[in-house]
């Protein structure tokens, strides 16, 4: 029998202290993975070792007997019901701030200590090295051994999104604190740094998704005009690569090759800053990137991309502002079915309006020429116009359609899917129901006007978005009546 070696955890210890939780959580990770990295550095550098090495993820569990006393309105920090609930936790160095305010919720509203310890979960060798940049995990026959007879490796069984979509087994009664499992969320941080090229500590609370590279050039602009303001509170730009930047005036390095999502962040202290990313076009990518960043735990995404009018009183340059969604998208018809309602939050419709009010300097009834309402109805069909039109149009028609795009109801379906505030404003860059095909001319004269305009929109709604209390903006319609304690 093969010799299992593990390092020697401290034992399960109840808090009162949030800040001393997460301290011991991160004591517990650091232990773990500095073991698995060491061992790991060890097995490549001398062959393969007679035993088997494994390390636990630090656990977070909560045991109580009664219903939390807590005020109505608060749609997270308690558990459900009386009982036993856990989770696993990765990278508490990352989430330090959200952990403590978690745990501080908890303690508070069921009057009970949380227990830390090491819990039974194994981290797996990749995520524990992922960290280590002297260190790299080989192809499968590059090593002088079997990597998983040695190690633990990452284990899709267990790496799902069961808890989010409400299929989660509760094994041996003990229920979910998380919507996210460790596992999971080293998933998703591998995924975001490799789709991204950005470290997921750059992120930040308030994330903006668009369909075009324009606008990163813009926000490049906005960040710089920030940074040489001391009052903004903005303290540094990270662009793809990781080339971070604090001077207004300096310059960026740009990578060779851009990355599939390419990625941009204005930061500050506390992360409530805002986050671009270019997911460019089709729902598949905007599954990738929401399904990824949505363990980070945003305070709230925003779609801001082109869409296709489709009303003959709609002109190029138009805003639209999503409250319902047609999802033919299909991307998620497994994981959220389509008869499932995506409601609009007041709070992001609010905050969408008054943006694109402060902006143009319209209101009331003539910010109506420019800014429409209703349905956008998302395809996986880039060129579904050239479809029979019989049925798309119909559907549109009954549906009540004003716009059309690819990613939209996909942002907004796993924003609801998720737990995350999310919005849609697009602007029309087409009409090719009435004539108005994207040519190249046509193009380059909207992007030139449009874009800025556009993005400036979307950057004051999170800045409105921003000053509203968290208790607030993390809605109860996001809400299940089975739901996590932790946002």
């Amino acid at each position: 029998m093969t010799t299992l070696l593990t390092p020697q955890a401290p034992a399960p210890e109840q808090f009162t202290d949030p800040a001393a939780a997460v301290a011991r959580l991160e004591e517990l990770y650091v232990q773990a993975t500095d073991f698995l990295c060491d061992s790991f550095a060890d097995a490549m550098e001398n062959g393969a070792p007679a035993a088997r090495f494994r390390a636990y993820y630090p656990e977070i569990r909560i045991k109580t007997s009664t219903y939390a006393q807590v005020d109505s309105r608060l749609s997270f920090g308690h558990v459900s019901e009386p009982g036993v609930h856990a989770t696993t936790v990765t990278r508490p160095d990352l989430f330090r701030s959200y952990l403590t305010q978690q745990i501080a919720l908890l303690i508070k509203n069921h009057g009970q200590p949380v227990t830390i310890a090491a819990s039974d979960t194994p981290i797996p060798v990749h995520f524990a090295v992922a960290n280590n940049p002297d260190l790299v995990v080989p192809h499968q026959g590059a090593a002088d051994f079997t990597l998983r007879d040695v190690f633990d490796v990452p284990d899709l069984t267990t790496t799902n999104d069961d808890i989010v979509n409400g299929v989660h087994d509760h094994e041996d009664a003990v229920g979910p604190l998380s919507l996210f499992t460790a596992q999971r969320v080293d998933y998703s941080l591998a995924r975001l740094a490799h789709y991204t090229a950005t470290d997921a500590g750059h992120f930040q609370n308030h994330v903006l998704f668009t369909n075009y590279q324009f606008y990163v050039s813009e926000f490049e602009n906005y960040a710089r005009e920030q940074l040489a303001d001391p009052a903004s509170g903005y303290t540094g730009f990270v662009s793809t690569g990781n080339a971070e930047i604090t001077d207004p005036k300096a310059p960026i390095e740009q990578p060779l090759k851009l990355p599939q999502m390419p990625t941009y962040h204005l930061k500050r202290k506390d992360g409530s800053g805002i986050t671009l990313v270019n997911i460019g076009v089709g729902p598949s990518n905007a599954k990738t990137a929401t399904d990824h960043i949505a363990v980070l735990r945003p305070h709230a995404w925003l779609m801001v991309g082109h869409c296709a009018g489709l009303r003959n009183t709609q002109a190029l340059g138009d805003f639209v502002l999503a409250h319902a969604y047609l999802r033919e998208d299909k991307v998620l018809d497994d994981d959220l079915p389509v008869w499932v309602p995506i409601p609009p939050l007041a709070e992001v419709q609010v905050a969408l309006e008054h943006a694109v009010a402060e902006v143009t300097k319209l209101e009331g009834y003539e910010l109506k020429r420019i800014m429409r309402t209703g349905t956008v109805a998302s395809v996986d069909n880039r060129n579904w116009e050239l479809r029979d039109q019989s049925g798309p149009v119909q559907r549109l028609s009954q549906s009540r359609a004003i716009a059309l795009d690819m990613e939209s109801a996909t942002i907004a379906a796993n924003g609801y899917r998720f737990r995350v505030p999310y919005g849609t404003l697009l602007c029309v860059s087409d009409k090719p129901l009435h004539g108005e095909l994207k040519l190249p001319g046509m193009a380059s004269s909207f992007y030139t006007t449009q874009v800025s305009r556009h993005l400036a929109i979307g950057i004051k709604a999170m800045e409105h978005l921003r000053g509203m209390p968290l208790e607030r903006l993390h809605s109860r319609k996001l809400r299940s009546f089975d739901e996590t304690a932790f946002l």
